[in-house]
C-alpha cells in the first residue's frame, strides 16, 4: 500500500519573508497527488507542534487552508524535523500495510529532508516528487538551488535495509499511481 506524507504545510511555515518558492503550485500539486492516492492509499498530514508559533491549535499550527484535507486523512504531530522520531507514524503506517511513501511538503532542507532519510532508513520505498516540496531562499543558496541540491542527493543515497529513494516529477508519479 502507498501513502502520501505531507510534511509541515502549515500557516506558520509560510509566514515571513522571503516567500516559499512556488507556494501555490506546490499546494496544487500536493492536492492533485492526494486526490489520486486516496482511493487506494493513505494521506498523512504531518504537523510540527511545539509551545511557541506551532502550539497545538494555534493559527500558525494549522494546515494551509488551500490544502484539500479529508476526514479519512491521518494527522500525525511531531516535535522534531524527523517525522518518525517519537511519533506514531511508523506504527500507523505498518498497521495499515504501507510499504511505499510519497513525501512532499515544507521545508525541503529541514523536515522534508530528514523525513525522506528516516523513511528510507526505516525500510520504506520512497518517492520524492521533485516539484512538490518547497523552501525559501537561504543566505548561502537560492530556494531553487536548495531544492535542486536535495533532489540530487536523495536520488543517490546509499541506504540500509532495502530502503530506496526515487526522485520524479509529479507528472511521472501520477503516471505510476493507479488511475482513478
Amino acid at each position: 500500500m502507498k501513502a502520501l506524507l505531507v510534511v509541515d504545510m502549515q500557516v506558520e511555515c509560510f509566514a515571513g519573508t522571503p516567500p516559499r518558492l512556488d507556494e501555490a503550485g506546490t499546494v496544487r500539486r500536493i492536492n492533485t497527488l492526494a486526490a489520486r492516492i486516496r482511493p487506494t492509499g493513505l494521506v498523512v498530514f504531518i504537523q510540527h507542534t511545539d509551545t511557541d508559533a506551532y502550539a497545538h491549535g494555534s493559527q500558525g499550527w494549522r494546515l494551509l487552508p488551500e490544502l484539500d484535507v479529508q476526514p479519512e486523512d491521518l494527522i500525525v504531530e511531531k516535535s522534531a524535523c524527523d517525522s518518525f522520531l517519537e511519533t506514531s507514524l511508523d506504527a500507523e503506517l505498518r498497521a495499515r500495510g504501507v510499504s511505499d511513501l510519497i513525501i512532499v511538503g515544507c521545508a525541503t532542507d529541514f523536515c522534508v529532508d530528514t523525513t525522506v532519510r528516516a523513511a528510507a532508513s526505516h525500510g520504506f520505498r520512497v518517492v520524492v516528487p521533485s516539484d512538490a516540496h518547497t523552501t525559501r531562499d537561504r543566505p548561502h543558496l537560492s530556494a531553487q538551488g536548495v531544492i535542486a541540491h536535495h533532489n540530487y542527493v536523495w536520488a543517490d543515497l546509499i541506504l540500509p535495509r532495502g530502503g530506496t529513494v526515487r526522485v520524479l516529477p509529479v507528472s511521472r508519479v501520477m503516471d505510476e499511481l493507479n488511475p482513478l
